[in-house]
């Protein structure tokens, strides 16, 4: 595969327009902006770079990178990266956007679909990890693409939640680059001892979420 095909397939697969569901999404921030720890682009910022730095933007970068190993135990990844999820919620956002995500390669590139016994379901790291695999992308590239998506992602949450202006929304991704960047070359070399994660706001967030009684998103 060359390096433009790699680059033109991650574009696809890691599209706001790809069919995993993301924008129905906030990673529970939706609960964080009506409790006003979020109210500018500078907090959905440093909100975002502390799930780069230690929560679960850091383990989804370790399980992405360990599907992506040549001798890489995929339905031990999915059952430990399920197992991870800290509210039910979380669940639901990993396990869905992981589904969906197989079954759009399936129809445009059936031939990259990993091989699983029936009933396992991967968590979305682990999902676009494989196929990603598959695909011959380098390790670096597609870890980058999904962080991108990742924090892309939780800011139009937030640019619609706060709001925000588009410009705050583009500031807060232009400052994350260098974390993003940093997180993907370091998950190149993880192993499974580096997956952990402690970001026990952001999980409060969640378990919050579950019960607030106006939601537009589904996390």
């Amino acid at each position: 595969m060359t390096d433009g095909n790699a680059l033109l397939r991650l574009m696809t697969w890691m599209s706001p327009g790809f069919p995993v569901g993301a924008y129905t999404y906030s990673h529970g921030i939706e609960w964080v902006v009506e409790s006003g720890d979020i109210k500018d682009g500078d907090d959905l910022t440093a909100w975002i770079g502390d799930l780069l730095e230690s929560g679960s933007g850091r383990s989804d970068a370790v399980l992405c990178a360990l599907a992506m190993q040549v001798d890489a135990d995929l339905v031990e990844l999915a059952e430990l990266g399920l197992a991870l999820s800290p509210t039910e919620e979380r669940l639901l956002e990993t396990e869905a956007q992981g589904q969906a995500f197989i079954r759009a390669v399936k129809s445009g590139w059936p031939d990259l679909v990993p091989d699983l016994p029936n009933g396992t379901v991967l968590p979305y790291p682990v999902a676009v990890g494989s196929v990603a695999a598959a695909s011959g992308i380098p390790a670096r590239q597609a870890l980058a693409a999904y962080l991108h998506a990742f924090a892309a992602n939780i800011i139009s949450a937030g640019v619609r939640l706060v709001p925000l202006g588009q410009s705050d929304g583009v500031r807060a991704l232009a400052t994350l680059e260098l974390a993003i960047d940093k997180l993907a070359l370091w998950a190149c070399g993880a192993t499974m001892d580096d997956l952990w994660s402690f970001s026990p706001l952001s999980d409060i967030a969640s378990m919050k979420h579950e019960t607030q009684y106006t939601r537009l998103f589904r996390s």
